[in-house]
């Protein structure tokens, strides 16, 4: 899954709350990432969804993975360092352990005239590659008009008993 070569613009937060909540999350598990704290701060102030803030990403992904066990249906909220950071637990809990959760991972940092691949910034540059590596699908929400591929991913992430992510392309509105 390649990104797009239009230029990448801000999603409001409203559209991505809204777009979270058609895809049926319970939980939103974060690292926060400036990149998207217009949404973190629509989360924390409707309560409707659970926002778990998080030390690790890694403490993330098992805490998102106990709410599946539970019975939930979270969303791990992290930027693309945190990626980097927490690839061996998305190797062993999220992949090998087949719990199906959605990722929502911030691009901070990238150039929007650029696609991520082709980006200065070697996390945004290396980010669609690592989930390449590890066969997690993904999309790249590049304007209001692509939070739709929230549900979708999600969806996904249920049928393959796995993760999917969704790239935040630029910073929120």
């Amino acid at each position: 899954m390649v990104g797009q070569a239009r230029r990448a613009e801000p999603i409001p937060a409203e559209a991505l709350y809204e777009a979270v909540r058609a895809a049926g999350v319970t939980d939103v598990v974060a690292v926060p990432d400036t990149h998207v704290r217009s949404l973190i701060a629509l989360m924390r102030e409707r309560g409707e969804m659970r926002f778990i803030q998080t030390a690790t990403e890694d403490e993330a992904i098992t805490l998102a993975a106990g709410l599946v066990v539970g019975g939930r249906r979270p969303m791990v909220q992290i930027q693309h360092a945190g990626l980097f950071a927490c690839v061996n637990h998305l190797r062993g809990v999220a992949i090998e352990g087949r719990f199906p959760l959605l990722f929502m991972i911030g691009l901070l940092n990238r150039d929007p005239e650029k696609a991520p691949r082709d980006n200065y910034d070697s996390m945004v540059r290396y980010t669609e590659p690592i989930l390449d590596v590890f066969e997690v699908p993904y999309y790249l929400l590049d304007g209001p008009e692509d939070v739709g591929q929230i549900e979708v991913a999600m969806q996904q992430a249920l049928e393959r008993n796995g993760p999917a992510a969704v790239l935040i392309g630029d910073q929120t509105a």
